[in-house]
């Protein structure tokens, strides 16, 4: 019999557990997200995530047991997001792995966050192969990546200010607009009447595959204190930045894709859910002859299921372990990882 693996993310603001079984796919998973406790506060409040983690995790592992039909006996190995996050939020879920793994005299693995998000579209069908090359767009993190295989990352280019995801959020909050700002965002851009403004894409041309888009929320600023305080130009300047974000994210992945060779290219993060990207990427690496592979919807933000699938690959690769003492890594880089 295969393996299984239970997965625990809580590294912001959503608690995941998942269990993968190797040869079988994902058994059962299940999410809590944290979006109602931390909108009237307009952001994630470090303490509170922390405390909901405490509340949610326990719970949400009896319900995907029962949803899967197993017992805590049957499960081999607790993979867990040991960073980068939010420091009180990581040590629940590493606090809680280890001491359920002691109990049951099995193995952890620390996961890194990113990782799970990266490898999340192989749980989809179909599903790329390696290598291929990686946009990483989260809430925090934009970044492009060669990947060659478990743990073989290489990094092609990265923002050097604000990510993607803190581009819509903070344009959000510019226009008025709800916790969370991406998809709140999204909605009112398609409301909105393309070309109607122009904003700039910074770094668009550098010759390089780096990112910036501290100069976008700036332009976005000034267009919002210049312009008529009404519907249709909110939604106009909306659909304006988004199209700017999404111009600069295509112009990049294209471009990673040429430099390297590499036909495949995956996306994934929660800003790989919105659907103008989507679109856009499926356009012109369609026309260079490439194919985007995307993570499902609902394992786009942060889950339980990338983390006990990538769990699982590093179970298969003998890596884990039965020393349960633990830290956790709020700052970590990718690259660090074996």
């Amino acid at each position: 019999m295969s393996l299984i693996t239970l997965g625990i993310e809580s590294s912001c603001d959503e608690t995941g557990i998942a269990l993968y079984q190797m040869g079988r796919g994902l058994l059962a998973h299940a999410l809590h997200t944290q979006i109602p406790l931390h909108s009237e506060y307009g952001g994630v409040v470090p303490e509170l995530a922390s405390r909901e983690h405490v509340h949610r995790v326990i719970p949400l592992v009896h319900q995907v047991l029962k949803q899967a039909d197993i017992t805590l006996k049957q499960i081999a190995a607790i993979a867990y997001t040991q960073g980068p996050g939010l420091g009180g939020a990581l040590l629940v879920g590493a606090s809680v792995a280890n001491a359920l793994a002691y109990a049951l005299d099995i193995p952890t693995i620390g996961i890194h966050h990113l990782e799970g998000h990266l490898l999340s579209p192989l749980l989809s069908d179909p599903a790329p192969e390696f290598p291929f090359i990686a946009l990483l767009v989260s809430g925090g993190h934009t970044q492009l990546m060669r990947v060659d295989g478990v743990g073989q990352y290489t990094l092609l280019g990265e923002t050097l200010d604000d990510a993607a995801g803190e581009a819509f959020d903070k344009s959000a909050k510019l226009l008025g607009l709800g916790y969370p700002g991406g998809p709140a965002l999204a909605r009112l851009a398609a409301q909105g009447r393309s070309g109607t403004y122009k904003l700039p894409r910074p770094m668009l041309h550098s010759g390089d595959l780096d990112f910036s888009f501290s100069g976008l929320k700036t332009a976005v600023l000034t267009l919002v204190k210049q312009s008529p305080d009404d519907n249709q130009t909110r939604a106009d300047i909306a659909c304006a930045a988004q199209e700017a974000i999404v111009d600069i994210l295509a112009h990049k992945a294209l471009a990673a894709l040429a430099q390297s060779g590499l036909s495949q290219l995956v996306v994934a993060g929660g800003v790989g859910a919105n659907q103008m990207l989507r679109k856009r990427l499926n356009e012109v690496i369609g026309r260079r002859g490439g194919t985007v592979f995307y993570p499902d919807l609902e394992f786009c933000t942060d889950n339980g299921a990338m983390i006990a699938f990538a769990g699982a690959l590093r179970l298969a690769q003998q890596q884990g372990g039965k020393d349960y003492r633990f830290d956790v890594r709020p700052r970590w880089d990718l690259q660090q990882i074996d």
